[in-house]
């Protein structure tokens, strides 16, 4: 915290200058208002402990200055005895505090600072944290839905983001595994603290070990000076490692003495490094086949999956698209009614390889090609150069855990012809591969047709 002492009697404002960097505080003093205020235009001061009487401009005008330019700067008053009633009005005018020029009154300036400090720590801690949360909100595709999958993921986030333990995300690419685990660190006890994130993927091994321990100065060729690695970054927070999977065998061992023993060495250095982190993991490969096979140290999946939990496809969740699709088009800055149901159900229907990544990329895509028009079946790709009759597969639903009913799926698909052909019965009956006269018994079955209802008057001729 760093302190501007005033103060006209100057041996006064180099003493207690002197006693607050005895206390820890970068300290500094000047002889008046006017060189205070020329002090303050420099920048990087949080307080400002001033006498009240001075020569003009004496401590209230002071204070009324500091307010209006430099709101954030906290201001303490110093006072005779005799001006107690003008330094109560200066708490009016929003001073910090006052202290009576007395015995040991720096003991108590020191104790003032250091509440503010606190208080300065604690408000910034909780502006991370809203600022983390507002981000999830805004940038990120929310954790949502009513998949039982889904609900299980969520209850098992929920009780273990309070707690310290490891954590180690599965699930296929595209499933969401980052936005978890940004998640676990808001909702967390260190969500004031820093998230780091390492893609254990991304680097060549020579790489990652400094990136992740850091390095000594002269440790290889090109470290001209020491640097701290994103354990250290991570001090007090909590540090991601994605794509575990990946990181070679060589780096695991130190990588497990680091987790369990919060201790390591840096790159070319013989001097331990400790440090409080907590540690979640991901990946979407499978550890156990990988520890058979002696690619993945058996002892480090057992420390890393402490807490499992399993992401699960989009393909495993088609209810849940729907609010996917409006979070997208609202990310994107388009009403919720910008695509059609025809769309919305191909979107459920649509098994997604790549997961929500892939689902936003589908709706970005569209909106492009759709411009200031709807979204229709036409613009999501993987509907384009579909067969119209069962030439493909590719829009064939799986079965979700839960079962389904055919006589449901059969009503909705009709329902889809008719719409998609403007009621035309000929024409949904040719999208469904079938007769009209079959199509008119499924629709009698279904309740969509009453029994020996008159034809369709369209000048359909089969």
């Amino acid at each position: 915290m760093n302190v501007l002492v005033v103060d006209d009697e100057i041996k006064n404002a180099e003493l207690v200058a002197a006693e607050l960097r005895d206390a820890g505080f970068t300290a500094s003093h000047v002889g008046g208002g006017a060189e205070a205020l020329a002090k303050l235009e420099t920048g990087g001061f949080d307080a400002v402990v001033t006498d009240l009487r001075m020569r003009p401009p004496d401590g209230m005008a002071l204070l009324a200055t500091i307010r209006e330019r430099w709101p954030a700067i906290s201001v303490i008053m110093m006072t005779a005895y005799g001006a107690l009633e003008t330094a109560r009005e200066a708490l009016k005018h929003g001073a910090r505090d006052y202290v009576e020029k007395e015995r040991d009154y720096v003991d108590v300036i020191v104790r003032i600072l250091r509440e503010d400090s606190e208080s300065r720590s604690l408000k910034s801690a909780n502006a991370t944290l809203s600022a983390t949360v507002e981000s999830l909100r805004r940038d990120a595709l929310p954790v949502v839905g009513e998949a039982p999958a889904t609900r299980a993921a969520l209850d098992l986030a929920r009780k273990v983001a309070v707690t310290d333990s490891t954590v180690l995300l599965r699930g296929e690419s595209g499933t969401g595994k980052d936005l978890f685990a940004r998640t676990l660190h808001a909702l967390s006890k260190r969500s004031g603290g820093p998230w780091v994130k390492v893609n254990c993927g991304a680097l060549p091994e020579a790489l990652l070990e400094s990136e992740l321990f850091g390095h000594e100065k002269g440790a290889f060729t090109g470290a001209v000076k020491q640097k701290d690695g994103r354990f250290e970054d991570a001090h007090r927070g909590t540090l991601f490692l994605d794509e575990i999977g990946e990181m070679p065998m060589s780096l695991q061992v130190k990588l497990l003495q680091a987790i369990e023993e919060k201790t390591f060495t840096r790159v070319g250095g013989n001097k331990p490094v400790t440090v409080d982190v907590r540690i979640i993991t991901a990946t979407n490969r499978p550890l156990e086949e990988m520890v058979k096979a002696r690619t993945f140290r058996e002892d480090l999946f057992f420390r890393l999956n402490v807490f499992p939990i399993v992401l699960p496809p989009l393909r495993e969740r088609p209810g849940d698209v729907p609010r996917l699709v409006e979070h997208v088009l609202r990310k994107q800055g388009a009403p919720a009614d910008k695509i059609d149901a025809a769309a919305l159900r191909a979107l459920a229907g649509y098994s997604f390889p790549g997961n929500v990544r892939e689902l936003e990329h589908t709706i970005e895509r569209a909106l492009i090609l759709a411009g200031a028009d709807a979204i229709t079946t036409e613009h999501l790709s993987f509907a384009q150069g579909a067969a119209p009759q069962g030439g493909s597969a590719s829009w064939i639903p799986t079965i979700p855990p839960e079962g389904l009913s055919l006589e449901v799926l059969e009503k909705e698909l009709i329902l889809q012809a008719l719409e998609r052909a403007a009621g035309n019965k000929s024409a949904a009956a040719r999208l469904l591969g079938l007769t009209r006269r079959t199509l008119y018994s499924r629709m009698e079955k279904h309740g969509l047709r009453a029994p020996g209802e008159g034809d369709d008057a369209e000048g359909e001729g089969e």
